[in-house]
């Protein structure tokens, strides 16, 4: 019994931060916080345009309002990346922050921002994002943007292991 509720707490605290309404102190305050950030990771690691999208509105709650990538950006992203790849390894991905938009992957697989993809082994499906360090061991999970979990057909409540490449 224990361990059924243990596997059902993320989903209610998933399902309750999705029904709040209004002011929530349980989000970040947007858009400055989101548009803060946003200006940040650009200016640390020169996103590509194909990567990066605007901020979602103040009041947007539900996945499809907070991915706020263009269906050509979703197809530059699902493109096959040119060029030599090395292969970083393997992680757990959890959902990043829903309201920094674009592709990226959050992990303790680089100790520098650059650009590379990530591989759902389950279905094949991959996504180009931007990388960014995340302090901890190699072995810790990594964060992983909205559009890019929707991209590679992860469930936004899962933790599947996904492949990491640097581009």
């Amino acid at each position: 019994m224990a361990s059924r509720i243990h596997h059902l707490a993320p989903l209610a605290a998933l399902l309750a931060l999705a029904a709040c309404g209004g002011d929530s102190a349980l989000l970040p305050s947007r858009p400055a916080d989101a548009q803060a950030g946003q200006a940040a990771v650009a200016a640390a690691t020169s996103v590509a345009p194909t990567l990066t999208a605007p901020v979602p509105r103040p009041t947007a709650r539900t996945a499809d309002e907070l991915n706020t990538t263009s269906p050509q950006q979703r197809a530059e992203a699902a493109a096959a990346p040119a060029g030599r790849q090395e292969r970083l390894g393997t992680t757990v991905a959890s959902l990043g922050d829903p309201t920094q938009p674009g592709f990226w992957i959050k992990t303790p697989l680089v100790s520098a921002a650059g650009k590379g993809r990530i591989v759902n082994p389950a279905n094949g499906k991959s996504a180009n994002v931007e990388m960014l360090p995340l302090p901890g061991p190699a072995s810790g999970g990594s964060q992983v943007s909205l559009p890019a979990l929707q991209l590679i057909g992860v469930s936004l409540t899962d933790l599947p292991r996904i492949e990491v490449y640097r581009q």
